[in-house]
């Protein structure tokens, strides 16, 4: 576990850069984020699941919404793939934790979504999201309005998860997905989104606030600070990269849970 520091690799492409971010909402009289740096190196066939945690009103979120272009920082830069995000970079997809399908469209048309944005003719389309469909889980379900109760809330996740997907494989934004699921679902839904991350090797950014799910999904847990929020402690997991649940019995796992804790509590008390 270190301090965090901005690492530079010129040598090697970063997929994502957020280097001096600034947030204020008065004109520079205050910020809610100063000097926020950020560095996620591009690791071709394996990709990163990359945790954010934080406390509430931390800028978790905001974070999120800066690398998918939902928001602009008052300064500094955010680069994907050493482009500013919008100026040529394909945007990343993001997963809320409200579920985000269009009520009136069945699953299929839900999860093709982008595809039809794309021009993709129909039958091709149907056709690559009824493979996503059939990854998550939900064969038998695409001719389903995507909405409640026809689809349950770990459904609904789903849909949200293979529209993201098919929309852009190599980089997925979560903002915590699974915080309004019921437990059962929401371990599912890990082990959904472990086997996804294994089969599409995507940069993976997520938010939550259970560190038990940062250590059990993440591969690097960055930890923010606020008044004013920037990065603080980065923790790499040292844990098998092909996780399952016997994970959570490796008595480092343990260790882990415990040593993330403290330092949530420390970084809480900082000014």
């Amino acid at each position: 576990m270190s301090d965090f520091v901005l690492t530079d690799k010129p040598e090697q492409q970063n997929i994502i850069d957020l280097t001096g971010i600034c947030q204020s909402y008065d004109g520079g009289q205050n910020y809610v984020i100063k000097d926020l740096n950020l560095v996620i190196e591009d690791k071709p066939a394996q990709g990163q699941f990359v945790v954010i945690l934080g406390m509430s009103g931390s800028g978790k979120s905001t974070v999120l919404r800066y690398i998918a272009g939902l928001q602009q920082p008052t300064e500094g830069a955010v680069l994907i793939h050493g482009k500013p995000v919008g100026g040529g970079a394909k945007r990343a997809s993001m997963v809320f934790q409200q579920y985000s399908s269009l009520p009136w469209m069945t699953v299929l048309d839900n999860v093709g979504l982008a595809l039809r944005y794309e021009g993709i003719k129909k039958s091709a389309r149907d056709a690559k999201a009824m493979e996503l469909i059939e990854m998550v889980g939900l064969a038998g379900h695409e001719n389903k309005y995507a909405q409640y109760p026809s689809l349950s809330g770990g459904q609904l996740q789903r849909v949200a998860i293979a529209r993201s997907l098919l929309a852009n494989p190599d980089i997925l934004l979560m903002d915590e997905p699974f915080g309004a699921l019921d437990i059962r679902t929401r371990l599912q839904m890990q082990d959904l989104l472990m086997r996804i991350w294994n089969k599409f090797h995507s940069t993976i950014i997520f938010v939550t606030h259970d560190i038990r799910e940062a250590i059990y999904l993440g591969d690097d847990i960055y930890i923010l600070k606020s008044q004013p929020s920037r990065f603080v402690k980065h923790i790499h997991v040292d844990l098998p990269l092909n996780r399952t649940n016997e994970v959570k019995r490796n008595p480092r796992y343990n260790e882990l849970v415990h040593e993330v804790e403290d330092l949530m509590m420390t970084v809480a008390e900082m000014g």
